[in-house]
């Protein structure tokens, strides 16, 4: 304890980021375009324009531009909950008896409880610009849906959430505080949409997924005069505004002169991932600097270590655009776990491009396996961590040891993306010993890699 580095490292109100880092101006190879299932082609603004904000799309699409100016009042509303600190974990390096120093970004300081609302302000700000009357969107976990239904209360626009059906009955009082900031939340699949009642013809005991939830919410937002449909993950828009994060954790280590050894972050669709890796990526995209960025997710739906870097649909119902990226297939429906937040069947087209460059590494962790390290962590740290945040938490702990095994005094910084005292569920499971862990078998990947579409750009 003898260092000068404090437990928590915060930055002043003018050491927020004034502006959002765009990592596709310094990528060497950009990422694939999307592409209009209807015409074979990259997609344009003009075919953008019915289902995201204007604004919105311009982010979307620009691969040049290095870095967008944060509208003011986006700036005003950051500092209502930002800067959010970084932390040096002192209790958990004793625990683990490592000579590894660790420090996590800890995002969980907002009524939202999660990194979520640093998109979801942004993107109903530009919805209120354009003058909308409302938002559709999904929700796995409920933490996107939470934050968004907050912001657009903020700016009093309408907000229509579908929430992943197991997620829905797992975990009610998420459900409740969306509800509170005035949202309308909805199972899915449902009756309440065509591609609803086409999947549960098809699949009628299905818990859900957040393919399926992203397809009704699409259709809501194209049949509804004066609304748009917002994404909490997987778009280009939304990991330019989560860059704050990493940002942020720049600025923190190098006001101690501290540097990283590795950066490990959760992978679902890669918002909160890419929003903490892409500044430090771009150090290694100029050749300023080199590190080791993990990305962790669950191996119950391993979009990274077991899928395919291919053209697939977004969602369930084959109606958004297709993306180039690592996928189990839009048709891959994983099991019920925990990890809501982490079971989109793909992943981000700029962090799948990274991957496939060799600048990140991935992982896949068993359920029980990052429930031990969760309850670890919380023990000896205090906070209580979301599900998606402790596989980042797992992959920690292990590298930790490894350096106690070693003598190696590696720096770690890693991503606590969220809280996790709605998903009490999930704890009582793993405490009484009920949780289980499923692992898709090969026969089932493989039939679900025979349904990709066929893309000839």
């Amino acid at each position: 304890m003898s260092e000068k580095i404090p437990y928590k490292i915060y930055l002043t109100e003018d050491e927020i980021p004034t502006k959002w880092y765009n990592v596709r101006a310094d990528m060497k190879n950009k990422p694939a375009p999307l592409i209009n299932p209807g015409t074979g082609k990259p997609l344009t603004l003009e075919d953008l324009a019915p289902i995201f904000c204007e604004d919105l799309n311009k982010q979307e699409l620009d691969n040049d531009t290095q870095y967008f100016e944060i509208p003011e009042e986006i700036q005003k509303f950051y500092k209502m909950y930002r800067p959010s600190p970084l932390v040096r974990a002192y209790f958990l390096e004793k625990a683990l008896g490592t000579p590894a120093k660790i420090y996590y970004k800890f995002e969980g300081n907002n009524t939202s409880g999660s990194h979520k609302l640093n998109s979801a302000i942004a993107q109903a700000y530009y919805a209120k610009k354009q003058g909308l009357k409302g938002v559709t969107t999904e929700t796995g976990a409920g933490q996107w849906g939470t934050a968004l239904s907050m912001a657009c209360s903020y700016f009093d626009l309408d907000c229509r959430v579908y929430m992943v059906k197991c997620s829905y009955e797992q975990k009610p009082f998420r459900r409740e505080v969306m509800r509170t900031y005035g949202a309308n939340v909805t199972p899915s699949p449902s009756m309440t949409t065509e591609v609803g009642k086409k999947i549960l013809a098809e699949f009628p005991n299905t818990t859900g997924s957040l393919g399926c939830a992203i397809s009704e919410a699409v259709e809501a937002a194209v049949t509804s005069e004066g609304y748009r449909y917002v994404l909490g993950s997987v778009l280009n828009q939304v990991l330019l505004h989560q860059t704050i994060i990493g940002l942020e954790t720049q600025t923190a280590l190098k006001k101690y002169n501290i540097k990283p050894d590795m950066i490990i972050g959760c992978a679902g669709g890669g918002s909160n991932l890419g929003g903490l890796v892409s500044p430090f990526i771009g150090e290694m995209l100029r050749g300023e600097a080199k590190y080791q960025v993990i990305a962790v997710e669950p191996a119950s739906c391993p979009s990274f270590t077991r899928g395919k870097y291919a053209y697939d649909f977004c969602d369930t119902g084959m109606i958004c655009p297709l993306a180039k990226m690592y996928t189990l297939g839009s048709q891959f429906m994983p099991s019920a776990n925990h990890a809501g937040g982490l079971r989109f069947h793909g992943m981000s087209p700029i962090l799948s491009q990274l991957y496939h460059d060799g600048y990140m590494e991935a992982r896949a962790v068993e359920q029980t396996a990052v429930f031990e390290a969760a309850t670890q962590f919380a023990r000896v740290e205090g906070i209580l961590p979301a599900p998606e945040s402790s596989h980042a938490i797992r992959v920690a702990i292990d590298e930790a040891l490894k350096c106690k095994e070693t003598g190696e005094e590696k720096t770690i910084v890693f991503g606590l993306t969220g809280t996790g005292y709605f998903d009490l569920v999930a704890y009582e499971q793993f405490n009484s010993k009920t949780m289980t862990d499923t692992i898709p078998t090969d026969e089932q990947l493989a039939e679900s890699f025979a349904k990709l579409p066929k893309v000839n750009l």
